[in-house]
């Protein structure tokens, strides 16, 4: 089994955000899930992708995963 992990720096990047954008969301409970070991914050590929999926949209009121109810 081979995990693929992000730190905080290559989602940001992936993104086009600020590391500190990220670090509040987590502060916020904002975003992806994350695991956090002896200090060291990561997140697995198939969160992120997970995440990015849940925040799709068809239209500025309604989510592609919700067929198109507001």
């Amino acid at each position: 089994m081979n995990i693929r992990h992000l730190n905080q720096a290559e989602l940001a990047e992936r993104w086009r955000l600020s590391e500190g954008s990220l670090e509040r969301w987590r502060c916020e409970g904002i975003g992806p899930v994350f695991l956090k070991i002896k200090g060291r914050v990561v997140y697995r590929i198939e969160d992120v992708e997970a995440f990015e999926a849940e925040c799709m949209r068809s239209s500025t009121s309604t989510s592609v995963n919700n067929g198109g109810a507001a």
